[in-house]
């Protein structure tokens, strides 16, 4: 891969001087790599150079009373999550943060030997939860696309069917979590509404028994929220540029193939090969935008890679979930040396 982009350089300019004087940065940072479109594949002339990183906890934030989630400088566009922060967002398979451990080689522009234990125990971050985190983002981005092309004008029932997928892969994932005991047999339906105002909505049917309270508030604010953040989307209609749109629909793409990947071949590849490039970049270049409306050929593109995500979630030879105990061994391996001063 070569974008053009001398890194190391970049990195020894007066902007990026917080990498070596900040006390939580400098020799810490475990791994600090190129992010955004530059990450992807799909930069340009114009495109930000984004850096996403992750940095050792000090001792003081393991036995201590400091707390540090992560370091953002928006000049640059970077932002460095602490090591025990990253891991929490790991496991659920963020897209945002399991992108930083799927990077080609050469777009580190820092990779210490703890940065390279993580890398080497990536595998472990992998389970059957990136199907609801790459699938609750894609949803995201779809509605994004929707509500500013629509303007708000997209019936109710259409905008209803939207948060029934959201709120199915909420469940699915909720579910996954459980012990076998307290799974339910939960479903959710579309059907026509009981409530003043709308056309259709969504309705629950489960079957409980000897069900923990805790664990059904806990399942009923998961599906809550996802509903409450399409109203938000909802209401964040204001028109975009086709530029912007454009950039939307690309990412969309962009998040099924990535997840598709993870699940079906257990593979984290941000950087995209030069075979799904020549898609992403005529998406982001336009071609499917006409009179800044997406054409019907961009939604049967949608529609394809949504089958093969749900066949790939289907068919995933990954775990349901992270193995927890491998997990804290190796989080424990890197904390107890930053405790004791072997690395740090």
């Amino acid at each position: 891969m070569d974008d053009g982009v001398d890194y190391k350089a970049l990195m020894n300019t007066i902007e990026y001087d917080f990498l070596r004087t900040n006390p939580r940065l400098g020799s810490r940072i475990m791994l600090l790599g190129v992010s955004g479109s530059y990450g992807y594949g799909t930069n340009r002339e114009g495109s930000d150079i984004d850096l996403r990183g992750v940095t050792l906890n000090l001792p003081s934030d393991l036995i201590g009373l400091t707390s540090f989630d992560q370091y953002e400088d928006a000049v640059t566009d970077t932002v460095i999550y602490s090591f025990n922060k990253l891991v929490s967002l790991l496991l659920n398979c963020n897209p945002n943060t399991i992108e930083i451990l799927g990077l080609d080689d050469e777009q580190y522009v820092i990779k210490s030997e703890t940065g390279q234990e993580l890398l080497d125990h990536r595998q472990l971050f992998l389970s059957k939860r990136a199907a609801a985190s790459f699938g609750h983002y894609a949803d995201a981005q779809l509605r994004r696309l929707q509500n500013a092309i629509a303007r708000d004008t997209l019936p109710q029932p259409s905008k209803e069917k939207h948060i029934l997928k959201s709120v199915n892969h909420a469940l699915d994932d909720f579910n996954r979590r459980q012990i076998e005991q307290y799974k339910t047999d939960a479903k959710l339906y579309i059907d026509t509404a009981e409530t003043e105002g709308l056309e259709t909505e969504i309705f629950l049917d489960a079957d409980f028994r000897h069900y923990p309270l805790r664990r059904y508030n806990d399942m009923m604010n998961t599906l809550h929220t996802v509903v409450r953040d399409y109203d938000k989307i909802g209401k964040r209609n204001h028109k975009k540029d086709e530029n912007h749109l454009n950039k939307h629909a690309m990412h969309l793409v962009r998040l099924f193939m990535m997840g598709i990947d993870i699940l079906k071949k257990g593979e984290i590849r941000t950087h995209r090969p030069e075979s799904d490039l020549q898609l992403l970049r005529s998406i982001r270049n336009g071609d499917y935008m006409q009179e800044n409306v997406l054409t019907p050929a961009f939604y049967e593109i949608v529609a394809d890679y949504e089958r093969r995500f749900q066949d790939a979630e289907k068919n995933s030879i990954l775990p349901d979930n992270p193995d927890l105990e491998a997990v804290s061994r190796f989080v424990e391996s890197i904390n107890r040396r930053v405790v004791t001063g072997e690395i740090g």
